[in-house]
């Protein structure tokens, strides 16, 4: 294609409201521009990137034998209600309403489990027709809180999910595995590095769950991964073995209650209290849970050295939502001010919840629900009794890992990919069946699989920037393969890189030929910053050698050849590249 028609549009300089890599390479590279809050108008050029993207999963989503199909961005919620999640949604404004004229409201499809879920309700009657894996490429609609990060954090994106359908556990369990390796193979092709981890189900549901991420320091998502061995898993799924505090009491000592004159977190006590570490201290959290037809409260004791992974305690609790309560709400609750709460006479409507942590200590300190004291020498079931014993801690970098015990490490990437095992959680909410060989009615067993096509897009920028601010895509996924551009002032040259354009693209190469009417400096700059990963330069070289440059980007080499090896040389190389991105 000629740079001169293909609406090339960058700027000299960042964007103010970029924070990340990726969202200030794509608009100062013009590949979006910000039409509202999240939401983006993609440019010819990205759009170019987003549809070799979507090629690349459509091949391998049909190797392993899904079929694709579409269905409405527009869902009536009739289906939501059937399946237990609208009340979860409107809960955490996660999905956006609206009704028509008829006053039939509808909701902008955040994900689409419960229309496909439907079409195969009408389509499948009989087990000779499983299994049957569907998947759509298509807009979806998140009503971010926030949104942040140009592409990673949007109201409007597009998304492949995929859905199978099986006739028992065990083969859906072979469908899931079969979508986790086939998700390897498309982030291979796409030329990017990923890792699959533990996951948390979320407000999708089902029994299990892995994530796959695109190792990045600016990702959002924390992975722990113990060393030495496969375990990875996200932050809010993650585990650790708990090591015990070195100097555990004997003996149970007397209840004490001490003056703690405005002594609130567990680092003040600790230095109030010099013979108590904080490992002998114990915290109470306070929250507010939300269930589908009623709210509660409870305390959760965790000790003083460890934080509480409310994603765990939400899911022990099989809730819509936690929060946690306001000074407001806990003076009223516990009748003192936040920072003395604790489980010695708290208040009964609270119900007391304890992080394993807590189970083995002994002669603690905790707050007494009055201010400015605390107990010291507290103690677990003769003092307080928790209602039940949990994990509900957040595993940090360095504990030891659950497999062997060898220290977690700590990464930061970016979610590209979610696969889960749903089992019957759909098919039995909306009394989705099919006949099996003995005329029973069984419920589909069922996998959902997602992939963010436009969130690929910023976690490649991100993966592929360079320290020294350079970026390239992969060959696979680049708006084109290879640029060409003359550098001289020189008739000739310009006519001989116009030659080797038309034979290069002649044999199916994806190049750009930049024709524009600009500098040369300014030509260089723009084909960098669109990430061009090889560019040929017809220049002095040239005029007084007659060699070629190829300014390859991706190994950071110039290599010059004459121009009848530059065909081969140049198909070698893209090969090459191609073929490290499927390894």
């Amino acid at each position: 294609m000629l740079a001169s028609k293909c609406h090339i549009v960058t700027y000299r300089e960042d964007s103010s409201e970029a924070e990340i890599v990726s969202h200030k390479v794509l608009l100062r590279a013009g590949f979006i521009v910000k039409l509202g809050s999240g939401l983006y108008a993609y440019s010819p050029l990205i759009w170019k990137v987003m549809r070799k993207i979507e090629r690349i999963i459509r091949e391998e989503m049909d190797k392993a034998g899904a079929l694709e199909l579409q269905v409405p961005i527009l869902q009536p919620v009739e289906f939501w209600e059937e399946s237990g999640r609208l009340e979860v949604y409107k809960a955490n404004g996660t999905m956006l309403f609206t009704r028509d004229r008829n006053e039939s409201e509808f909701g902008l499809a955040p994900t689409a489990e419960e229309m496909v879920t439907a079409f195969v309700k009408s389509t499948v009657q009989s087990y000779k027709q499983l299994p049957l894996c569907l998947y759509q490429i298509h807009t979806k609609m998140r009503d971010e809180i926030r949104p942040r990060f140009g592409l990673l954090r949007v109201k409007e994106f597009i998304m492949k999910d995929a859905y199978s359908f099986d006739s028992s556990k065990e083969r859906m369990e072979n469908a899931y595995k079969l979508m986790r390796e086939t998700y390897f193979r498309i982030f291979s092709k796409l030329g990017l590095e990923s890792i699959a981890v533990d996951a948390d189900s979320g407000d999708i549901g089902g029994s299990g769950s892995s994530e796959f991420i695109i190792i990045a320091n600016s990702g959002e998502d924390k992975i722990l991964i113990e060393t030495g061995t496969e375990y990875a898993a996200n932050i809010e799924k993650a585990v650790s073995q708990l090591v015990p505090p070195s100097n555990k009491d004997d003996e149970f000592k007397i209840l004490e209650i001490k003056d703690t004159p405005n002594i609130r977190t567990c680092d003040q006590l600790s230095k109030f209290f010099s013979d108590f570490p904080i490992q002998q201290m114990v915290k109470t959290i306070l929250y507010k849970v939300t269930y589908r037809d009623n709210e509660s409260y409870v305390a959760v004791l965790m000790r003083g050295d460890k934080e509480i992974n409310e994603t765990k305690l939400k899911n022990h609790l099989k809730a819509i939502a936690v929060k946690l309560l306001s000074g407001e709400e806990i003076q009223g609750l516990t009748g003192a001010e936040m920072g003395f709460a604790g489980p010695i006479q708290l208040n009964p409507v609270i119900r007391i919840l304890a992080d394993e942590s807590v189970r083995s200590l002994k002669n603690v300190i905790c707050g007494i629900n009055q201010n400015n004291k605390h107990a010291i020498n507290a103690n677990i079931f003769r003092d307080f009794n928790p209602a039940e014993f949990a994990d509900f801690r957040l595993a940090s970098e360095g504990e030891p890992g659950p497999v062997n015990g060898n220290p977690l490490l700590l990464k930061k990437g970016i979610e590209v990919g979610h696969i889960f095992q749903l089992g019957t959680k759909y098919s039995n909410a909306m009394k989705a069946v099919f006949i099996d060989s003995s005329s029973n009615q069984i419920p589909y067993y069922m996998g959902c699989y997602g992939i963010g096509v436009s969130r690929l897009v910023a976690a490649a920028i991100e993966q592929k920037y360079t320290p020294d601010g350079s970026f390239h895509w992969p060959v696979a996924i680049s708006p084109f393969e290879v640029a060409i551009t003359c550098l001289i002032k020189d008739q000739n040259g310009l006519d001989f890189a116009k030659r080797m354009y038309d034979e290069l693209r002649n044999l199916g190469i994806d190049i750009l030929f930049d024709d524009r009417e600009i500098s040369v400096g300014v030509k260089l700059k723009d084909l960098e910053l669109i990430g061009i990963p090889i560019i040929i330069l017809i220049g002095k070289k040239w005029k007084d050698e007659g060699l070629i440059e190829v300014k390859n980007r991706i190994d950071h080499t110039v290599l010059f050849f004459k121009p009848p090896e530059l065909p081969e040389k140049l198909k070698s190389i893209l090969s090459g590249n191609n073929s490290k991105a499927g390894d």
